[in-house]
Parts: C-alpha cells; structure tokens; sequence
C-alpha cells in the first residue's frame, strides 16, 4: 500500500452488528487486514498468518452460533466462510513458495470490497437471529 489510509476503516453505522463480541472480532480483523496493508514484504508472511489464525477462529465461532440458534440460511453463510478460508488458505501456500504478490493484492483488493459488504448483509443477518433467539456467541 502507498500509504497510510487505513484498507477498512471502521463505521459503526454500516459494520457494527450490534453484538459486542461480535463487532470486537471484526474490528481485530480490520486491524490485521489494515496492518498487512502496510506490512513490508518481511512482515508480510507472519502477518499473512496471523489473518489466516484470526478469520479460522472467527468463521468457527459465527458457524457454531449458527448451528446452536438454528440460524436458517446457515448453509449460505458457512459456505461463504469455507470459500473465503480457502482463499486463504491457498494464499499463504503461494507465500511460502515466495510469492507475496498474490496474497497482498488479495488483501489491499478484495479483503476491503468484500467484508463490509459480507458484516453488512449476512453477519448482521446472524446477529438479528442470535439476538431474537437468545443465542449468545462465544
């Protein structure tokens, strides 16, 4: 990145979900995700990894939450979470063959289209569920 403006900034109003620990995982992960933006490429890998660590614990929470409230369109939002890891997953292997490229772009690109649209529409779609049901997320 060349410079200093964060990838995703936090706004209450389009990301928060309105569960605390909720909205306190997706701030960590904007924070990596901006962290890696401006990562030199020595950084890069173990902050890569980091995200990877971070977004597995993550998806595995909201996907256990789903399944115990019963959440209706679960399928959906795992096999969003199943494509989304992968894409990583698949990312670091081509940063330990030495290409950082790939895995920055997807980061500096994708990462900031792709998560506020995905907090906005199906994690606050989880949250309203969970909160209706009374089901807390660990």
């Amino acid at each position: 990145m060349s410079n200093n403006k964060p990838l995703i900034e936090w706004q209450e109003d389009n990301l928060s979900v309105g569960i605390t620990n909720m909205d306190d995982t997706h701030r960590e992960f904007i924070d990596i995700v901006n962290r890696l933006g401006l990562a030199t490429d020595d950084q890069f890998p173990a902050l890569f990894n980091t995200l990877l660590e971070h977004t597995q614990q993550h998806f595995q929470r909201e996907n256990i939450a789903m399944e115990k409230s019963g959440f209706p369109p679960k399928f959906i939002h795992r096999n969003e979470h199943l494509r989304v890891l992968d894409e990583l997953k698949q990312l670091a292997g081509t940063i330990e063959n030495g290409n950082i490229n790939t895995a920055r772009s997807f980061v500096c690109h994708y990462l900031p289209e792709w998560f506020p649209i995905h907090a906005a529409t199906m994690d606050r779609a989880l949250a309203y569920h969970l909160k209706a049901s009374g089901t807390a997320i660990d």
